[in-house]
């Protein structure tokens, strides 16, 4: 009976030992398939920082005075925006408290025992997302009343376009999470859900990462 006992827990610890080979697997090509996508949205606002910094020094022509003029004046940026930069901070370190206690979680033999508390921090994240967002909607309408919209002159454009970009891209990580709570809730295996919350926090940093990026360059290059 011993020795059967022994050979059981011999089998479920090759089980154990396979399937954590199987999730690292998976979670590793997640994370590559992640790289790759960063590099691409990465490269989107390269190219609007390029784009941005050219055209500062670009005159235009003037139809009515047949002259080169200046068309670039500097946006004024609400204070709002830096309020919503340490909400957006604040949200990536939920995420990464939600990330690792995932991961522990989907390593742990006792994983569907502490599924639940993960879920707390998820939904941190996505209210201070949201908060974020709504707060960017602020900053847009003060903007509006102050006299600048899209296409006031040149340094409005680029003001609208980047936070507008970035705001795209963060809300698809708030659907990411969103989708994480409802595997959550809905018992789907803790493995797939542990993907999908590590690959979405990775996400969600490089959006805080990009956004600080973002704000120096409409606050110092202009």
């Amino acid at each position: 009976m011993q020795e059967f006992s022994s050979t059981v827990s011999l089998a479920h610890g090759e089980d154990r030992w396979s399937g954590g080979l199987k999730f690292d697997s998976r979670l590793r090509r997640a994370r590559l398939g992640l790289l790759i996508g960063l590099i691409g949205v990465l490269m989107i606002f390269i190219s609007f920082t390029s784009a941005y910094i050219v055209r500062q020094g670009l005159p235009t022509f003037d139809p009515a005075t047949n002259t080169l003029v200046r068309d670039w004046f500097s946006v004024r940026l609400p204070g709002l925006l830096f309020v919503n930069t340490i909400v957006l901070l604040l949200s990536s370190g939920t995420m990464e408290l939600a990330r690792r206690r995932t991961l522990r979680d989907a390593r742990s033999p006792d994983a569907a025992l502490s599924a639940e508390s993960r879920i707390p921090w998820l939904a941190l994240t996505v209210l201070l997302g949201l908060s974020f967002l709504v707060g960017q909607w602020t900053v847009w309408r003060e903007l509006a009343a102050s006299g600048f919209y899209i296409s006031t002159n040149p340094s409005s454009s680029f003001t609208y376009l980047l936070t507008g970009m970035h705001g795209a891209h963060l809300l698809g990580g708030i659907l990411a999470l969103l989708a994480a709570g409802a595997d959550a809730l809905l018992r789907r295996p803790i493995e797939s859900r542990a993907i999908l919350v590590d690959v979405a926090g990775r996400y969600w940093h490089f959006m805080a990462v990009l956004w600080v990026y973002i704000l120096c360059l409409l606050e110092l290059a202009r």
